[in-house]
């Protein structure tokens, strides 16, 4: 995806001011309530946890409930308010609420772009976790940095972040709480020769994550001595495309091993599912990614004439979580939602966390200070604490502190880079997906 001007985002936002402020007004709303919760949200959604306050903190999140990645957004959008709702209840950031304006990106960075120059230039919020998706992410901080938004992003992996905050094109306004796909795809690489595939093909979707993490991918199987038997064409489909023929074609030719299908949710069922009806898939080993890995994927795919599903056997990778805090996470969600987080809803309580305890660090609710004092409650050297409340505390008596999140230890570097682990997951007979172990990038 090409890199949207803050000009285009401006014009975009204009013509979509009156869909925005009729969708996302701000209006309080009681903690945990039904716009909150995975599975129920709607285009656009707004809710503020508290009362809009012109001291206060306000925060914005910008993530899919609707669009290509909606399967994924869905369980992870219920995580901000929650945390807002936690430090709200203990007393707040700098004396006063937190305010949290939520917006829907619809996984498509025209929208991300509108919904960030709203946040950014209507809400004027000081800092938003967002968004989950790459090529929207890309969309948003270019409206971010020149308005001095701190965008923490709980899952945009591409490693053309790293690139440009190397550049310093964010100054400093970009940070995420999931480690860059250089790493998945060293891990998935590794996991593959450890399976013994010698010969894979890659089919990627056409935009910042689907083909950075080809790249990386690429590049980390050649030197473990395998082969991409799709090299020199590789498959990259458009985003918007309805129909996969030619892509599936395309990708299981050359007998590979196994092909590697770096996708999102809606568009990635209909590729599967062509490839399954051409007949390409028996016998080749579907190697997945965390772009897909929701508990109705399979279903999306579907069933064959044999009634077995098409995915049975697939195998993935997706960021985990084994910060110091996830059980905590985990017990306070069933207590206020019930049942258990989904995706990256650790990533995006963490992105929300830093925010709040960047800002009280810096005894200011700005971006400027956000921006200032996140890599220092991130990874500093002061106390370390799990408990956001604990680390307000201690921050509001003068004291520096080194978060320890639920997704990891959320070591933020200065490219606004973490590391983390990788789950490896499998879809069973019975369509379910599971966990069956965990790899670390060497």
């Amino acid at each position: 995806m090409h890199r949207i001007s803050t000009a285009l985002a401006l014009s975009v936002a204009t013509l979509a001011t009156g869909f925005f402020l009729g969708a996302c007004s701000e209006t309080p709303t009681k903690p945990d309530t039904t716009a909150n919760s995975p599975g129920s949200a709607t285009p656009a959604a707004n809710s503020t946890t508290a009362a809009s306050s012109a001291k206060g903190l306000k925060i914005g999140s910008l993530l899919p409930t609707t669009g290509d990645l909606a399967s994924i957004g869905q369980q992870m959008v219920g995580s901000v308010p929650l945390l807002v709702d936690t430090v709200n209840a203990c007393g707040g950031v700098n004396g006063e609420p937190v305010t949290l304006v939520a917006v829907d990106d619809q996984t498509d960075p025209k929208a991300g772009a509108a919904g960030m120059t709203k946040l950014a230039t209507l809400d004027k919020v000081a800092g938003v976790v967002g968004s989950f998706a790459s090529s929207v992410s890309t969309a948003a901080i270019s409206v971010a940095t020149p308005n001095k938004v701190m965008l923490v992003s709980p899952g945009s992996t591409s490693p053309v972040f790293t690139q440009k905050a190397q550049k310093g094109d964010f100054k400093g306004f970009w940070a995420r709480t999931a480690p860059p796909d250089t790493y998945q795809a060293l891990a998935l690489a590794q996991l593959a020769k450890k399976k013994g595939f010698k010969r894979v093909s890659t089919v990627v979707i056409n935009n910042d994550y689907g083909v950075g993490f080809e790249k990386a991918f690429v590049e980390t199987f050649e030197k473990l001595g395998g082969t991409i038997v799709n090299k020199d064409k590789p498959i990259r489909y458009d985003p918007k495309a309805q129909t996969f023929d030619t892509e599936a074609g395309a990708a299981f030719a050359g007998k590979p091993d196994a092909v590697l299908a770096v996708l999102y949710a809606e568009t990635g069922s209909l590729f599967l599912k062509a490839a399954y009806q051409q007949g390409l898939t028996k016998g080749v080993q579907i190697l997945l990614t965390d772009g897909v890995k929701a508990p109705t994927f399979p279903d999306q795919v579907g069933k064959g004439s044999d009634g077995k599903y098409i995915l049975s056997g697939a195998i993935g990778t997706v960021p985990g979580s084994d910060g110091k805090a996830l059980e905590s996470f985990n017990k306070l969600w069933k207590e206020k939602k019930g049942g258990s987080p989904g995706e990256y809803a650790p990533q995006a309580w963490d992105a929300a966390a830093l925010l709040v305890l960047a800002a009280q660090a810096a005894k200011e609710n700005s971006g400027v200070g956000i921006a200032s004092k996140i890599r220092e409650v991130a990874a500093g050297t002061g106390t370390e604490v799990t408990d956001v409340c604990e680390g307000l505390k201690l921050l509001k008596e003068g004291k520096t502190i080194n978060y320890q999140g639920a997704s990891g230890n959320v070591d933020v570097d200065a490219n606004g880079d973490v590391v983390g682990v990788y789950d490896v997951w499998t879809v069973g007979d019975d369509g379910k997906i599971k966990v069956i172990d965990k790899v670390s990038p060497k």
